[in-house]
């Protein structure tokens, strides 16, 4: 059984930084790729970004290039996101997902494509 727990959110002011993480128990981590995800209340769950099960390739959602730094550490079985100059748009509760597919060479901006997500860590930014 593949359990992802993440954890990091909080409140904070416009201009903070957070960091998030997600460690994976069960499956095989350093196989899959890693995506995190967000979802605001009434939209949709949007892509944030990603990291191929190498770290060798990492993708970003427009709105968060430059600002967010998605990493991962095999070893740990665990991913993280760094968020600096938080916006008050990034208010969301923030998912990580583990990919379908082992050896990827990318990691999917469609939340269809992972197969196992977390309970979700809240991120309230105030302006």
């Amino acid at each position: 059984q593949v359990v992802l727990l993440e954890s990091g959110g909080g409140s904070v002011q416009a201009g903070d930084s957070l960091r998030l993480s997600c460690v994976v128990s069960g499956g095989t981590f350093s196989a899959f790729a890693m995506g995190w995800f967000r979802q605001a209340p009434g939209k949709e769950r949007e892509f944030v970004a990603a990291v191929t099960w190498d770290a060798g390739r990492t993708n970003y959602a427009d709105s968060v290039k430059g600002r967010f730094t998605i990493s991962r550490d095999n070893a740990k079985n665990t991913v993280f996101l760094q968020m600096s100059s938080l916006k008050p748009e990034d208010t969301a509760v923030y998912y990580c997902g583990r990919d379908r597919n082992a050896y990827g060479v990318y990691g999917s901006v469609d939340s269809r494509e992972y197969g196992y997500w977390g309970q979700g860590t809240q991120v309230t930014v105030s302006s």
